[in-house]
């Protein structure tokens, strides 16, 4: 049987025992991502990882015949583990987001393709009557049989794409396979707050790679402190030296390259956030437009098809709103992955 991704607003509607039969895992935003950032599959292999190599580092602290060079690799190790499950958790949060937003957004295109459908079958019974009575062609006809078939296919493919995209989300949240989800409305994201330079601040320490450039440097440094002395070769102190200038570039061409990348995602995120006051002033032009529609409807001066049709604008535009809010959710997540740091306020 076909799985179907229903909301929580249409699950309201049903009947209780109805409900009881299909006991769905009712879902928000935020309960998914805390889902994703504590059971996640990545995230709990590397929880496993950091401890691990916290164990070590409590191992190597107690041996009183530890080297330095083993304590600090030992150091060194934690914090790049620390830094892994931090980006576990991003990660895991920006594919619980995105996966939500998709799967939430397809329910309603759904929908909205039923509206549609509705509507191309009254413009074609339309047109049919208005051939019968000879003030209309036969490719008028045609045109509207063609504009219900379209429609029809991409009802079809909303449809289709909902199993689809349940299943990618079930996988994300680690939910057992098969698990019927309802999902609520993700709501308006916060606001960005943080500063560009308050992100790009301190990259060395939140992203697994550039921690690791910066524990190369500090190891090199450390190796370059051992060298320098009058009982090791002049050789060993100059390869030292060399290693340790190759890890400095290599950790500030890092650091380069990650604040472009959170400087782009920035930019996306201000982007996306713009849009979702022009979704919302389309669609309450569009709202205003079906209320004008209604009211010529009752004054006699207007027909019942042009009220349909208003009506699925109307529900065009509210999509549009969710998408552009849908589209914001991803932008801060994305910039969170990016910058190491949690800009969507639901990753503990």
């Amino acid at each position: 049987m076909t799985r179907t991704l229903t909301l929580i607003l249409a699950l309201s509607a049903a009947s209780p025992l109805a409900l009881a039969q299909t006991a769905p895992t009712a879902l928000t935003l935020g309960s998914a991502v805390t889902r994703a950032v504590t059971q996640g599959v990545d995230v709990t292999t590397a929880r496993a990882n950091l401890q691990k190599a916290q164990a070590n580092l409590r191992a190597v602290r107690a041996d009183p015949t530890s080297l330095i060079t083993t304590l600090t690799q030992a150091e060194q190790d934690v914090a790049s583990f620390a830094a892994a499950l931090n980006a576990a958790k991003l990660g895991a949060a920006q594919a619980a987001i995105s996966g939500y937003v998709q799967a939430f957004e397809a329910a309603q295109r759904s929908a909205l393709a039923q509206a549609q459908v509705s509507l191309s079958e009254r413009q074609l019974k339309i047109a049919q009557a208005r051939l019968a009575a000879r003030v209309a062609t036969t490719l008028d006809v045609s045109r509207a049989q063609n504009a219900l078939s379209s429609d029809r296919q991409d009802l079809a493919s909303a449809q289709a794409t909902l199993p689809v995209l349940e299943a990618t989300l079930t996988r994300t949240l680690n939910l057992p396979a098969g698990t019927d989800l309802s999902l609520a409305a993700p709501g308006g994201a916060p606001k960005l707050s943080v500063t560009l330079a308050a992100l790009q601040n301190g990259l060395d320490k939140r992203l697994p790679s550039l921690v690791q450039a910066a524990s190369g440097v500090n190891f090199a440094t450390l190796q370059v402190k051992l060298a320098d002395n009058d009982y090791t070769p002049a050789r060993t102190l100059e390869d030292a030296r060399t290693t340790l200038a190759n890890a400095t570039r290599s950790l500030e061409d890092g650091t380069r390259a990650a604040q472009t990348g959170v400087r782009d995602a920035y930019r996306s995120a201000q982007d996306a956030q713009a849009r979702v006051a022009v979704a919302q002033e389309a669609a309450a032009n569009a709202q205003t437009a079906l209320r004008n529609a209604q009211a010529r409807l009752k004054a006699g001066t207007a027909a019942a098809i042009e009220v349909q049709q208003a009506q699925v604008q109307a529900q065009q535009a509210d999509l549009s709103v969710q998408q552009a809010a849908g589209g914001v959710w991803r932008a801060l997540a994305a910039l969170g992955a990016a910058a190491g740091q949690d800009v969507t306020g639901l990753v503990n």
